[in-house]
């Protein structure tokens, strides 16, 4: 084990946004010394991007990654350190053969049942589904979903999607999963509503090779924390961005997450699937999706005769390498004990992975400036 000591001013765990933005704002608001401790290879967490050597696409590593956001704070931050292209989301779905659009809207909806509806007639169509399965308190994702689109769109869209992402029957899964899922009456196919949306123009890695890049930020890869934690000086403040409960060696039991995992293929052809993300509904896929990387960057010249795709698999990991928590009130639970441990020490959490939540890239973003002035700026 490294004996070297890291008397740092602050130590932060993790170089993804949550750390890398904590690192930035210290070093250049504070003028004071940070060191990154990274377990992985490289910065970014999961939002890291790499150049495919073999087709020379720029490809997420740990599936695609969307910037958006309605909040201007966050936008102007992050755009001090990049500038992103024109690309517009659009998810598609397969079932049974056929593409839908994704999430649900008219066009699904038109579509899946072979009718013509017009925006004002949807409410009506589906309050006659929905009135023939119906749950006055919803206990779970399924019977959310039901309430929500009917039994048949939820068959065909969601049952089999969800069980593969999350490795559970949705009756297994709480309601609150669904808050996330859009829905439209109309043709709009945008994923996001958000005032930005886009994709760094030199990719995701460029942003935090620039938030770290200030002399007084040293970035520590291929380190685990747990084993150089007695190295940490005790003069250090610790901030710290993993998994919660391996912070506190699982004291209060394993919280349940979701990790991930890619196959990639090369196909020789320009274009394999017409778009950067297609879904996969039906449980005869093991994956739940194939990433197409190439459509993130319409801007740039690929090759005209191969391109990469990646397939995804979902799977349980509560100690290895989780992605994403599962939630539920049982985790609800062993958090809070966790959280409760944590304000009784002298350590700064946050973070997807510390705080239990769901983030996407910009509420992280936001948890990390908010933090910065209330916790640390002070």
């Amino acid at each position: 084990m490294n004996k070297e000591v890291i008397n740092s001013d602050y130590v932060i765990v993790g170089a993804g946004f949550f750390g890398s933005v904590l690192a930035e704002r210290i070093a250049t608001i504070l003028n004071k010394t940070v060191t990154v401790l990274e377990q992985r290879n490289h910065i970014g967490g999961n939002c890291y991007s790499e150049i495919h050597q073999e087709t020379g696409i720029e490809f997420h590593k740990y599936g695609t990654h969307i910037f958006h956001t309605s909040n201007k704070e966050v936008w102007d931050y992050i755009t001090q350190f990049t500038s992103f292209n024109a690309y517009y989301h659009q998810v598609l779905t397969v079932f049974k053969d056929k593409v839908y659009q994704m999430p649900i809207n008219l066009e699904t909806i038109n579509s899946f049942y072979q009718v013509n509806l017009k925006p004002f007639e949807v409410d009506d169509f589906l309050f006659k589904e929905k009135a023939k399965e119906h749950y006055e308190t919803p206990n779970n994702f399924e019977e959310q979903a039901i309430n929500f689109v009917g039994r048949p769109l939820y068959e065909a869209f969601l049952k089999g999607y969800t069980k593969k992402q999350w490795g559970k029957d949705p009756k297994e899964i709480p309601a609150s999963i669904l808050n996330r899922l859009p829905f439209r009456k109309n043709y709009n196919e945008s994923y996001f509503f958000d005032t930005w949306q886009g994709i760094p123009k030199d990719g995701y890695t460029s942003i935090f090779d620039k938030l770290l890049s200030n002399k007084n930020i040293e970035v520590k890869l291929n380190t685990d924390f747990f084993e150089v934690r007695k190295n940490i000086s005790p003069k250090s403040v610790l901030i710290y961005s993993g998994p919660i409960d391996r912070l506190f060696d699982y004291k209060f039991g394993d919280l349940e997450w979701r990790t991930l995992r890619f196959e990639e293929e090369i196909k020789l052809v320009e274009d394999f699937q017409g778009t950067s993300v297609m879904n996969y509904a039906d449980e005869q896929f093991p994956y739940t999706r194939i990433h197409e990387p190439r459509h993130l960057h319409p801007e740039r010249a690929y090759s005209s005769n191969k391109t990469l795709i990646i397939k995804e698999y979902s799977k349980k990991d509560y100690r290895n390498d989780p992605f994403y928590p599962i939630g539920g009130e049982k985790n609800r639970e062993i958090f809070n004990r966790y959280q409760t441990e944590a304000k009784h020490q002298n350590i700064i959490i946050g973070g997807r992975l510390a705080d239990y939540k769901y983030y996407d890239m910009h509420h992280t973003i936001e948890r990390a400036l908010e933090l910065f002035k209330t916790k640390i700026l002070k």
